[in-house]
């Protein structure tokens, strides 16, 4: 692997250290994003024994994928399965954590994974509170709507999954989950470089990409992310994004993991976030606050403009999501218009992106 080593001349106090694989032409990616059809396979392994272990670097088990619903009835595939996560590894939060999938590249060939090695998995994360199912839908909707706005972004894939216990320690259940492109997956497709860095320069940062996750991250009501630091005790950044891009500039920003935000509302995140609601002033995760640079002002007329032209687009997309309750589907819907009252009105993007950018 080639290494490269750039010390970038800013005005902030980093060491900008790149390491990354040289990256050619853009890539189409593999046929699991390739469609939003809704994927169903069958996850057998150890669950009990999973879940007891939950940490940064916790144990893998190995377990099979048993694709349905697919002509030809694929061999099952052997995957190695462990918890991931920081929130959601919670036991208190999730009973039923998010997951990491690593595949063995050499068996997949044929099948939706092809082309795939590490993927991780979003989970219902409680087996017995049916809202936990229309958080798994509304977030992949997330990552949706910012796929309209950009290729840089994480493609997903919605998934209908039955997982049965191979101890029997667990009722063989059927849930919503998605599955989410890795971040190396994202860089090659796009034709750029995933960054390994402690810290990302403001400046290094593409504006009219980071203006368009600045007004991304307001639209979806969420504070719960950094595009330039890393979470406490993490060693790479950043902070629910990812870098991507080219060692000497520009830097694209990754936005990922909304269940802080406010459009999605779980009942855990005014709790788990209240120190940091409360130092910005607000009630709770659903007033919006906007969290991006002062000196992506520039950007905003463009970038306002390009969410009035997709407004359309994002709205259908939860339109037409099958099994969206029909209450969560309006006050989904109304949350969003509310955004867009903001951005029609000078006024208030004035007040509210003016007084509060940083």
């Amino acid at each position: 692997m080639m290494r490269a080593t750039l010390r970038l001349r800013v005005p902030f106090n980093y060491l900008f250290l790149l390491t990354a694989a040289p990256t050619s032409v853009a890539a189409q990616g593999g046929p699991l994003f390739s469609t939003d059809e809704v994927l169903e396979f069958t996850i057998r392994a150890p669950f009990e024994e999973i879940f007891r272990h939950r940490g940064q670097e916790s144990e893998e088990y190995p377990g099979l994928v048993v694709l349905t619903g697919i002509p030809g009835s694929p061999d099952p595939l052997k995957v190695d399965i462990r918890t991931r996560g920081r929130t959601r590894l919670e036991k208190r939060i999730c009973r039923f954590p998010p997951l990491r999938l690593d595949f063995p590249k050499d068996s997949l060939a044929g099948t939706p994974f092809e082309g795939e090695n590490r993927l991780k998995l979003v989970t219902h994360c409680q087996d017995d509170r049916e809202e936990y199912e229309q958080y798994v839908l509304l977030e992949h909707l997330i990552y949706r709507v910012y796929n309209l706005l950009t290729d840089l972004s994480f493609r997903v894939r919605l998934a209908r999954i039955t997982y049965e216990d191979t101890a029997g320690d667990r009722d063989t259940i059927t849930r919503f989950g998605f599955l989410i492109e890795h971040e190396e997956a994202v860089a090659e497709r796009t034709g750029w470089k995933n960054l390994k860095v402690p810290g990302v320069p403001p400046a290094a940062l593409d504006p009219e990409n980071l203006a368009q996750a600045e007004v991304f991250q307001y639209l979806i009501g969420n504070t719960d992310w950094s595009a330039f630091s890393p979470d406490p005790g993490s060693p790479d950044c950043c902070h629910n994004t990812k870098p991507i891009g080219a060692p000497t500039g520009p830097v694209f920003t990754l936005p990922y993991d909304f269940d802080i935000s406010g459009l999605l509302n779980t009942r855990y995140a005014n709790r788990l976030f209240r120190g940091n609601l409360d130092q910005m002033g607000l009630r709770s995760v659903r007033q919006r606050r906007f969290r991006g640079l002062c000196t992506s002002s520039p950007q905003w007329p463009a970038t306002l403009a390009r969410f009035h032209e997709l407004r359309p687009g994002i709205e259908a997309l939860f339109n037409n999501q099958e099994g969206l309750e029909r209450d969560v589907l309006e006050d989904t819907l109304e949350y969003i218009a509310e955004f867009y009252d903001v951005i029609n009105d000078q006024g208030r993007v004035r007040r509210e992106f003016e007084r509060h950018c940083r």
